[in-house]
């Protein structure tokens, strides 16, 4: 999969280890584009000035199932090269997405500390590995692209692998498929994933926090506006048979990585030449474009 990745402005390379949270989209996103995958969900409600305080790898599916082989080899990949929390590490996902999230989760429950899933259902392969995390299953009874019943069978199945004391469902009276997107412009949805560890005794299921149908409607007032600091990667996670990437854009961070703070009077050429790289090379880098305005306080990847 080619991906996003997301730093937040106080990332520093080589600095304490963050959060991880793994954005799964559905399927009108899919393809070769990868500017699709920020039309909605965590990258969208990012760039709308949600500040979040974790890694955000937003992987693009060109099409079919969300495979969890390949999705765990993206969190490798993350792990090698970013200082990631290992007991932090969540995922969440939206139809398609809430799909591939009950699979991923289910297969790797040992790897991810919480997983939310928007509707969705799951792989039969994967139930009984769902009993093992702490897992929220939000779902609009108005939904007719993905039915409740979905997540309801997915349940069921659960149910019979033994008890779900990890699980939580909530049914929102009313509310239809793209009206469950707004769970990710709310505060609660990323505090419900943040309360959650991997090394947690037992792993019980946080209950401090509810998404409901007058809260998603408050949604946008929700977003923080705050500059936040977008980076993206056009090469594929590495392969099992270990062939060689295709490298599209841009390397991987190194520790000969440098960044700087955007400040009163810097423009893209000066920074180009104190750097000693280029224009295009900086725009490549940070997902920019030559006339793109530098905000004051921003960070940016300059090697």
């Amino acid at each position: 999969y080619n991906f996003w990745i997301y730093t937040p402005d106080d990332y520093e390379p080589g600095g304490h280890p963050l959060p991880l949270i793994i954005f799964l989209h559905g399927k009108s996103l899919c393809g070769t584009d990868l500017n699709k995958v920020k039309r909605y969900g965590v990258l969208n409600a990012i760039e709308r000035g949600k500040y979040i305080p974790a890694f955000v790898l937003a992987p693009q599916n060109p099409g079919g199932a969300w495979n969890p082989q390949k999705l765990y080899a993206l969190l490798e990949w993350m792990k090698a090269n970013y200082p990631i929390d290992s007991t932090r590490v969540y995922v969440l996902g939206m139809s398609l997405g809430g799909y591939g999230t009950m699979d991923f989760a289910g297969t790797y429950p040992d790897k991810i500390a919480a997983a939310m899933a928007l509707c969705g259902g799951g792989n039969p392969k994967s139930y009984c590995g769902l009993n093992e995390l702490p897992l929220w299953i939000v779902h609009g009874t108005a939904d007719r692209a993905v039915p409740v019943s979905q997540s309801e069978k997915v349940i069921s199945a659960m149910s019979r692998c033994g008890d779900s004391p990890r699980l939580r469902f909530t049914k929102l009276k009313g509310v239809d498929h793209g009206g469950l997107a707004r769970a990710f412009y709310i505060t609660e949805t990323y505090d419900w994933l943040f309360h959650h560890r991997l090394d947690d005794p037992d792993r019980p299921v946080c209950q401090d926090y509810d998404i409901t149908t007058e809260r998603l409607h408050k949604a946008y007032k929700d977003i923080d506006r705050q500059a936040n600091h977008l980076v993206v990667r056009n090469s594929p996670a590495p392969k099992e048979n270990n062939s060689r990437l295709d490298e599209e854009d841009t390397p991987a961070p190194s520790s000969d990585s440098k960044y700087h703070t955007i400040r009163k009077g810097d423009t893209l050429g000066a920074l180009a030449k104190r750097y000693g790289t280029t224009v295009n090379r900086i725009c490549s880098l940070n997902g920019l474009k030559q006339t793109s305005v530098l905000r004051i306080g921003k960070k940016i990847r300059v090697k």
